[in-house]
């Protein structure tokens, strides 16, 4: 029997329903920053939803880059999601630990080359293993998939984007960091950055577009009051920034739920725009 995605959030109810069904790859796509510990890929290898597959961000990258997780070229990216089974055809269910920090940050890459059969779990591993549902410790057996990548320049800027973008004003930017962080009142947690937040850019921290007792994502309408409030014209194009492209992946998520498309993803986010240099930088709250 045939399988479709309900839509570009499932709930724990569904997964389970369909957990054995063939023509599904489940992506467990949690994240940490460096040295936190026990690390995302341990927390995998102890317990996992049964069938999934960890999608390591660090590993799916461009090494070559001097940031970390840049997205991989089209070539290397389709080498990885082979690896993980992933085929054309293959319905992608991708999850993260807390619900929403690091899923978002997978769903947009998939998308990014053309693969738009993508879904995120709803609350998570967390929802999940808070229901008592199944978790496993070994990495069931698959086949090797056969898919094929096509890069979506469109849903990418680059530094030399966003810069261009200071003038223009053709897009609005909307920062996932916390306040404190977007502000300047709170350091960075990466040596050697500056404190603030690319000019005239908007905040809202990824973690207002969920539930924070469940990790459950918030109703559309909720979700749009939310980016409204933080001052965003929703009939405009937006990018999303973050620390390290990680997060923007949330809001960029909560902003496709919202039926809003014109959005990219800024992959250098504040790793790259903090470094010591010319870059612009505004602290404070926007006013």
């Amino acid at each position: 029997m045939s399988l479709t995605l309900p839509g570009p959030l499932v709930s724990t109810e569904w997964l389970a329903t369909h957990l054995d069904h063939p023509d599904l790859v489940i992506l467990d796509g949690s994240f940490k920053l460096p040295g936190v510990t026990p690390a995302a890929a341990e927390d995998f290898a102890a317990r996992h939803i049964p069938k999934a597959r960890f999608f390591d961000i660090d590993a799916i990258a461009d090494h070559d880059a001097s940031l970390p997780h840049m997205l991989p070229s089209a070539e290397d990216f389709e080498r990885h999601a082979r690896a993980l089974g992933i085929s054309n055809d293959s319905l992608v269910v991708v999850y993260d630990t807390p619900g929403l920090m690091s899923a978002g940050r997978v769903w947009w890459t998939l998308r990014t080359f053309s693969h738009e059969k993508v879904a995120i779990l709803d609350g998570g591993f967390r929802k999940w293993t808070s229901e008592g549902r199944p978790v496993s410790d070994t990495v069931a057996p698959f086949e090797e998939g056969n898919f094929q990548a096509r890069f979506n320049a469109d849903a990418v800027r680059s530094k030399a984007q966003v810069l261009a973008n200071l003038d223009s004003h053709d897009e609005q930017v909307i920062d996932a960091r916390s306040a404190g962080r977007f502000t300047a009142e709170e350091k960075e947690a990466r040596p050697g950055l500056r404190s603030g937040h690319i000019p005239g850019s908007f905040n809202l921290p990824f973690t207002t577009l969920t539930n924070a007792e469940t990790g459950e994502l918030l109703d559309a309408a909720a979700i749009a009051t939310a980016f409204e409030a933080a001052g965003l014209d929703l009939s405009r194009p937006v990018i999303a920034s973050c620390g390290s492209g990680v997060t923007a992946g949330a809001l960029a998520f909560g902003l496709h739920l919202v039926g809003k498309n014109d959005v990219a993803v800024y992959d250098g986010s504040w790793t790259e725009w903090g470094q010591p240099g010319d870059t612009p930088v505004e602290t404070g709250a926007r006013t």
